[in-house]
């Protein structure tokens, strides 16, 4: 509708839930960076089509606000990374294991939906994990460095379609993974403590994971937290909790508690990344206070419902595991959708009971694009330059 996303626009800067500064402009004497490319490594809240290329596509009704047929992504519309590519002027993201109509000249994505930082001891049919674990994206972004050039040196085709060799230290990497990993504790009947002695590995695997990136040339980071997995209508249905559990505005307080537990050392991590790594210049972005704001003040900014999913199936939340969105079954010897988007998901926050509505996505990035809730308070197109720490 057009009429919604202006009731959108900018409200955010008129927040703070943080602990850092309100002061994005810091670096004012120095340049805008020109990133050619981006590389992304993440899971679904950054995937662009790797999950699908590999194991059958999001159904529809995802993609139908702005792309109007599935488009890989598990959402309505655009993600926040595309969001990011477009303030920079580049393409949306190919995903890496896309071999139909795919160009990487300007970066690849190597995340997919269900991915983890760590290797699950499951398989996708089992759990819903994805094999495509970070160590293993960080591996086929190697490989994609290596044969890129060898294949863009053959020219044709293959040089409009390949990044030029200088992009890659020239280009912006972004990361957004982690929330998968602490799900998969509590799937697995872990407790809270249980899964936050999990954490101190999987940032472990985490730093692994940037430190080759960066001995591949890679040198700038643009590195999202984890949301509050306890706000989102997939853990409120899946897991048990009590009423003593949830907080004044309808959220898991034991879910969100462990992402605010990882996000602490996440960012711990990040401060010894910059050490480790002197020639990067390293962002660490809040994403959970974004959207722990967004949810818990929906109204504010226009939207609605923040704890219904738009597209789904029945329940309190619109939210089925058995019968995501886009579920479908037969009556009569026909295909009947029977999960199905909401009127109006410009006004919502939630798309499928686990990810987030373009507008939404929209929102967010308009709140971090000019590094109000950065680490250091750089703004988006800023991100390659380093300031130093003390």
């Amino acid at each position: 509708m057009g009429s919604h996303p202006p009731r959108h626009v900018m409200l955010g800067l008129l927040i703070w839930t943080g602990s850092l500064p309100l002061g994005p402009l810091m670096l004012s004497t120095a340049s805008s960076c020109n990133f050619p490319a981006i590389f992304n490594f993440g899971d679904s809240n950054s995937d662009t089509g790797g999950l699908s290329a590999a194991f059958g596509p999001a159904p529809s009704p995802n993609g139908e606000t702005h792309f109007h047929h599935p488009a890989g992504r598990y959402s309505d519309g655009r993600l926040i990374i595309d969001f990011i590519a477009e303030s920079l002027g580049l393409p949306y993201l190919s995903a890496y294991l896309d071999s139909v109509g795919s160009n990487f000249s300007h970066g690849a994505n190597f995340a997919t939906a269900g991915s983890t930082i760590r290797p699950q001891n499951t398989t996708k049919s089992q759990s819903g994990y994805s094999p495509i674990s970070l160590d293993v994206q960080s591996v086929q972004y190697s490989d994609f460095k290596k044969r890129s050039q060898i294949h863009r040196s053959q020219g044709g085709i293959f040089e409009t379609l390949l990044p030029k060799a200088d992009y890659f230290s020239k280009a912006l990497y972004t990361i957004d993974i982690g929330q998968n990993d602490l799900t998969a504790g509590y799937k697995l009947n872990m407790t809270t403590e249980q899964v936050k002695e999990n954490v101190p590995d999987m940032l472990g695997q985490f730093s692994s994971a940037v430190k080759q990136i960066y001995a591949e040339g890679g040198r700038s980071f643009w590195i999202h937290n984890t949301g509050p997995v306890g706000c989102l209508p997939y853990s409120l249905d899946k897991f048990l909790i009590t009423a003593a559990q949830i907080d004044k505005y309808g959220c898991a307080s034991p879910f969100d508690e462990v992402s605010q537990f990882f996000n602490q050392k996440l960012k711990e991590a990040v401060v010894q990344l910059r050490k480790d790594l002197p020639q990067a210049a390293i962002t660490f972005v809040d994403i959970y206070s974004l959207k722990y704001t967004l949810i818990t003040q929906a109204k504010k900014f226009g939207f609605e419902q923040p704890f219904v999913a738009c597209c789904g199936h029945g329940g309190k939340y619109n939210y089925n595991s058995a019968r995501r969105c886009g579920a479908k079954i037969t009556v009569n010897g026909t295909e009947v959708v029977i999960a199905n988007s909401c009127k109006d998901p410009s006004v919502r926050v939630i798309w499928d009971g686990v990810h987030f509505t373009e507008a939404a996505n929209k929102w967010i990035f308009q709140q971090i694009a000019n590094g109000s809730f950065s680490d250091p308070p750089v703004p988006l197109k800023m991100a390659c330059h380093r300031k130093d720490h003390p």
